[in-house]
């Protein structure tokens, strides 16, 4: 093999590619003339290495990860691509089957030959792989294929690096973050960071509607100046400010600015401007009631086209159906462990808290409604319902910030707090009979505080025992377990 003619052959032409795809399409061309190895050639675009040109295979990967990050469960498959690529290294291999790290493109495939792709200043930009599935000495070859890559790499720079991913792609891949957030703050931050992207505007903020009025969406991790002042500026401007720019993008649907300097903006992108905005993109969020605006910005003149607008408008919709589904989730997750009746948190997070109970310090309050039997068998269920949602109210006034009420069962209650003594306990349980008689109804409380080594079974079933002597006592009163 001459392998200097190898070199002349693919060489020669590089010069004259126009876009990066030909180049490399021109090296693995050239490279199938004088071997019958596959020739795969993958550069970094964005996580990935992905498959630019490649002959010689009936199927090729797409992409292969560029590094191992992420949770163990959802950890890429290793490879001899990844490897060089993380390394920088040349991985010559004679026998596949003997490195665990291959993967099968061909079934009759015996050795790989993979070399990584550098721009002039070394960085690694991909890797360009080889394998044979007839015998071959690698030797001469890997010097073929380093001096190869370099040149290609050489190349690629000259025209401007490995491609860009589109934005179609970048779309579909924020589109998969957005599905994947845990919380609304994941989601928000994922949002403003996927609009950034791309638009290619520097900054990005969510106004959301809210219960207490409109609020400002969680900020990026590194949110820049620009959008730094903008925040800082519709905080300033109060939430009379931000009602009008979420009205005025669901009045009228998105908006974008032209980029002509010399003309003043509408009443209610000033707080923007003054921030230093010029170039501004107002897309409305989710329904009009209930969703937002997302504002995406630059401190540059620039005229955002049609088409990015539109991207950044499916974004805004992803966002929020995203948002959406968080929400109904957390609704449900909240009506799950919580009772119907009373809105009290149930058994299930009630086993969940005392579980995690200090010896000494946490003190269980079992509470039980005098002669609620006799309610319900006089005057029905409908008053039984009433007086509950009453007295819970009255429990929950009662107890301090941080004390926590569950529902246990159907007039028993059970309260949680955390106190440095037994009669702070026996305070906050006087104060809760109290409450209960201001209702027109007792209450007995029962109170126990967990011993070292003691089940949470066992600390509950002592303040039941509380809570039982008080009953023989004549109701309407409080008994402290023993220690």
């Amino acid at each position: 093999m001459d392998h200097e003619r190898v070199l002349r052959d693919v060489t020669v032409r590089l010069p004259t590619a126009s876009t990066v795809p030909e180049a490399c399409q021109w090296t693995v061309a050239a490279l199938a003339r004088h071997t019958p190895a596959t020739a795969t050639i993958l550069l970094r675009v964005h996580d990935r290495l992905r498959c630019v040109a490649a002959t010689g295979a009936w199927q090729v990967f797409s992409h292969v990860p560029a590094t191992a990050d992420g949770p163990a469960r959802h950890r890429p498959e290793p490879s001899v691509v990844r490897r060089v690529y993380a390394s920088g290294e040349t991985a010559a291999v004679p026998d596949v089957t003997a490195d665990p790290d291959y993967l099968p493109v061909r079934p009759d495939v015996t050795a790989e030959l993979c070399v990584p792709v550098r721009d002039p200043a070394g960085r690694p930009i991909g890797v360009l792989d080889l394998q044979w599935s007839e015998p071959v000495t690698l030797a001469p070859w890997r010097e073929t294929a380093e001096r190869l890559a370099d040149r290609l790499g050489a190349r690629i720079a000259t025209l401007g690096g490995p491609p860009a991913e589109s934005r179609s792609e970048k779309l579909l891949r924020h589109a998969a973050a957005f599905t994947a957030a845990p919380t609304d703050w994941d989601l928000m931050t994922a949002a403003i960071a996927a609009a950034r992207d791309v638009s290619a505007l520097s900054a990005a903020v969510l106004v959301l509607t809210g219960r207490r009025g409109p609020r400002l969406g969680a900020p990026t991790d590194t949110p820049g100046e620009l959008e730094a002042r903008i925040r800082a500026e519709l905080t300033d401007a109060g939430p009379a400010a931000l009602d009008r720019m979420i009205d005025r993008a669901h009045r009228y649907g998105s908006a974008y600015t032209l980029g002509e300097a010399g003309h003043p903006p509408t009443g209610e992108y000033l707080p923007l401007t003054r921030a230093g905005a010029r170039t501004l993109v107002a897309v409305p969020v989710g329904a009009p009631t209930a969703g937002g605006v997302l504002l995406v910005a630059d401190e540059r003149s620039l005229r955002p086209d049609p088409t990015t607008v539109n991207l950044i408008e499916l974004l805004a919709g992803q966002a929020w159906t995203c948002l959406d589904r968080l929400r109904t989730l957390a609704r449900l997750r909240e009506q799950a462990s919580s009772d119907p009746l009373t809105g009290l948190r149930h058994t299930g997070p009630f086993g969940q808290r005392i579980a995690s109970a200090t010896p000494g310090r946490t003190a269980l309050l079992a509470i039980d409604v005098d002669g609620f039997k006799d309610v319900n068998d006089t005057f029905g269920h409908q008053a039984g319902d009433r007086l509950l949602v009453g007295l819970a109210r009255a429990l929950e006034g009662a107890l301090r910030q941080g004390d926590e009420l569950y529902r246990t069962g159907g007039d028993e209650f059970v309260a949680v707090i955390e106190v440095s003594h037994p009669q702070e306990a026996v305070g906050i349980a006087e104060r809760l009979t109290e409450a209960a008689r201001r209702t027109g109804r007792t209450i007995s409380v029962g109170i126990a505080l967990p011993r070292p080594g003691e089940t949470p079974d066992g600390t509950l079933h002592r303040a039941d025992q509380a809570l039982y002597a008080v009953k023989r006592q004549g109701r309407d009163g409080v008994h402290l377990s023993a220690a």
